[in-house]
């Protein structure tokens, strides 16, 4: 069964499953500072994603993601990275893109992004072939 989040939640998943990827521990403040909030709201988001089971926490320690939360994350950075490649190639500047795929990434049907992805895959250039 998937648990559907709201975007805050989603941004959070997402933000600590970026950290870990960089090798970072996803401490409350680090979350804070890379979301621009608040440490008590990083602290109520943690709790509202460990009663759905998506992170683990233990006292002074770093933010874990469940298997559950991790293949949760990883969806949540494919959907943003899917966005922002398919905005660039539009023709939107990296910044934007970036901002616009953070919005969109919460809001379209898996038809949609179904379909963006084939239109992505479609348009990547053919690769160059080496001379020998």
């Amino acid at each position: 069964m998937e648990t559907k989040l709201s975007q805050s939640l989603e941004d959070y998943l997402e933000m600590i499953h970026m950290l870990r990827m960089e090798g970072k521990v996803a401490r409350v403040k680090d979350i804070a500072d890379a979301l621009s909030v608040k440490m008590p709201s990083v602290a109520k988001a943690i709790a509202e994603l460990k009663k759905l089971g998506l992170v683990t926490q233990e006292p002074y320690a770093g933010v874990e993601l469940t298997k559950e939360g991790e293949v949760m994350a990883a969806s949540i950075l494919n959907r943003h990275v899917l966005l922002k490649s398919f905005l660039m190639r539009l023709g939107v500047s990296e910044e934007v893109a970036d901002k616009d795929a953070c919005c969109m990434e919460h809001i379209l049907s898996a038809e949609t992004l179904s379909k963006i992805e084939d239109f992505v895959k479609l348009a990547r250039p053919a690769p160059k072939r080496r001379k020998r």
